[in-house]
């Protein structure tokens, strides 16, 4: 590959390497359509900031979670004994799975991946209902609680809206689903992209879940934020469950850095509500830009992410390593994904002069791949030498 991109940084995960990691391989300057990040948020103006007091955060000890999760707790309106605060969302996964998940757990897939990953990994026995493509992959609740029951899981998992192709179910399902399964040993609901929800005016069902006795609401402040690199996430449930999450985590496990942003967010709930408006723009811009090209399907999102399936016989693997050597853009294709092939693919919501590259690098690729297909073609259709002489 050109620039000195070496694809199979992409068979030694199930995840994308990181942004580091490709660049390190000599991959120039990229456009990131694969981790997904709030593009708008911080402002210039707090990176500024940031900046001011990068020499003192970067020296100093953070205060312990408590302090940083009353903070919090006031940003969000949320009582500070409902909440623990984690160094990343896995991080909470991770811990929900040897604390709470003990036989069974129920989740939709495809989905995020350390869903799945993490109960296997610790020997549990984990229920996969596949969303279906002929139903858009949406979420059918009746279904999956059927299912549940059937397989007799003990512990259930949504994530509103799901990834990788933003579906969204409205609150009033959600709150239906845990009404319902009262009586298992856990429910989860991944909110992680709840904020970029536009459809619905309150659709965090944190609020009941800080009142339930066997909820949990998982939260991902990177993603909202787009500071994937403070790994910084939270849960809310009642104060029974939070209080022994926070005192299984570790005391300082939140750095410096996610304590900086905490306190900085309570001056710039403007911004933030206008990076949720800017990216809702141009989540339907993009959608219409990539409609427009022959052979791919784009799906309905609720998230900072489109989902969208390849035709004419195009190979997400082909595009993505075609778009990264030749355009320099990085994009997630799902064939790894469980429950998913190599005809789709989930592109983050960016600005639009940076979907116009990617636009060009698509139909740059399908035009590369018509010609070599004619190419092919005109050559198999000559007479053979043989035929020829005689």
């Amino acid at each position: 590959m050109r620039h000195g991109v070496d694809s199979g940084l992409f068979q030694q995960t199930a995840h994308s390497p990181s942004y580091f990691e490709l660049s390190r391989t000599g991959a120039g300057e990229l456009v990131d359509f694969c981790i997904p990040c709030n593009p708008y948020f911080p402002t210039p103006e707090m990176f500024e900031e940031l900046s001011k007091n990068l020499e003192s955060v970067l020296k100093f000890y953070p205060s312990d979670s408590s302090k940083i999760a009353d903070q919090l707790s006031k940003v969000l309106g949320l009582n500070p004994a409902t909440l623990a605060m984690s160094n990343g969302s896995t991080e909470l996964i991770t811990w929900m799975d040897h604390l709470w998940i003990h036989e069974s757990v129920a989740i939709p897939i495809p989905t995020f991946g350390r869903w799945t990953d993490q109960p296997m990994e610790s020997n549990k026995r984990v229920d996969m209902f596949l969303l279906q493509e002929s139903n858009n992959f949406e979420l059918d609740i009746d279904e999956y609680i059927k299912f549940i029951r059937t397989r007799g899981s003990r512990v259930a998992v949504i994530c509103n809206p799901n990834n990788p192709d933003g579906g969204y179910l409205p609150r009033r399902e959600i709150i239906r689903f845990m009404d319902e399964l009262s009586d298992l040993d856990l429910i989860v609901i991944d909110e992680s992209f709840i904020d970029f929800v536009e459809v619905e005016r309150n659709p965090s069902v944190a609020a009941e879940a800080s009142i339930r006795p066997n909820v949990v609401v998982l939260k991902s402040l990177g993603k909202n934020f787009g500071l994937h690199g403070i790994r910084f996430g939270y849960l809310v449930a009642n104060p029974g469950l939070a209080g022994k999450m926070r005192k299984t985590l570790p005391k300082w496990n939140l750095n410096s850095l996610a304590e900086t942003v905490v306190f900085m967010l309570a001056d710039h709930e403007a911004e933030y509500a206008e990076s949720l408006r800017l990216l809702s723009r141009d989540r339907y811009r993009m959608g219409m830009e990539l409609s427009r090209i022959p052979d791919l399907t784009v799906y309905s999102s609720q998230a900072n992410f489109l989902f969208v399936k390849l035709g004419g016989g195009m190979d997400g693997r082909e595009l993505r390593d075609h778009l990264l050597a030749r355009h320099q853009v990085f994009i997630r294709e799902c064939g790894n994904k469980l429950g998913m092939t190599s005809k789709f693919a989930r592109l983050v919501v960016r600005p639009e002069q940076d979907v116009e590259r990617l636009v060009e690098g698509i139909r740059d690729f399908t035009q590369a791949r018509w010609t070599s297909h004619a190419v092919h073609a005109s050559h198999s259709s000559e007479p053979s030498l043989l035929m020829h002489s005689a």
